[in-house]
């Protein structure tokens, strides 16, 4: 799993049209952001019970809008892997997009809302390639957004994830 947002297109025996492969592109980023938006709506109702009303409520309308650049502009046209702009639109979308550290210039700075949002977004890609969250956190994450166990953004990443993955009727 990485926090870089890429999805490859299905290969084909016979050539695509230009309509399959549109459809299968907005398929592939549907199906993500549907994923993110369950788990901050799980999460960010999860908040509010606990008594994080507005952080909660906040996380819940992020999710409606989640990765909408993705449908637009150079990202749509170049979000897919092997392309030779995907560099390019990776730095673009983290640059529009605020539940990526990099826009923010790091993860330490990011406001507690974006965290969650993170952190629903690390949770429906690693379901979707079906690996470990919590593995990649540690063996990933900490070294690509350059923050260890002891840190205080590691406490809010693992509270949120805690909360997000805790059954909902235990």
């Amino acid at each position: 799993m990485s926090a870089r947002v890429t999805f490859s297109v299905r290969m084909h025996t016979t050539p695509m049209t230009i309509e399959t492969e549109a459809v299968e592109k907005i398929e592939l980023v549907f199906s993500h952001i549907k994923n993110v938006q369950r788990s901050c709506y799980k999460l960010g109702l999860k908040l509010m019970k606990r008594g994080d009303i507005e952080l909660g409520r906040n996380l819940i309308a992020n999710g409606q809008i989640h990765d909408n650049s993705k449908f637009k502009g150079i990202e749509f046209a170049h979000l897919f892997h092997s392309d030779p702009l995907l560099s390019e639109v990776v730095k673009h979308h983290q640059s529009v997009n605020p539940h990526h550290p990099e826009y923010w210039g790091s993860i330490h700075d990011m406001p507690k809302v974006y965290v969650a949002e993170m952190v629903c977004d690390w949770y429906a890609r690693s379901t979707e390639f079906g690996t470990g969250v919590r593995e990649w956190i540690d063996d990933k994450a900490t070294e690509k957004f350059a923050f260890t166990v002891e840190d205080p953004i590691y406490a809010t990443i693992q509270e949120m994830l805690s909360l997000l993955l805790e059954p909902s009727f235990a």
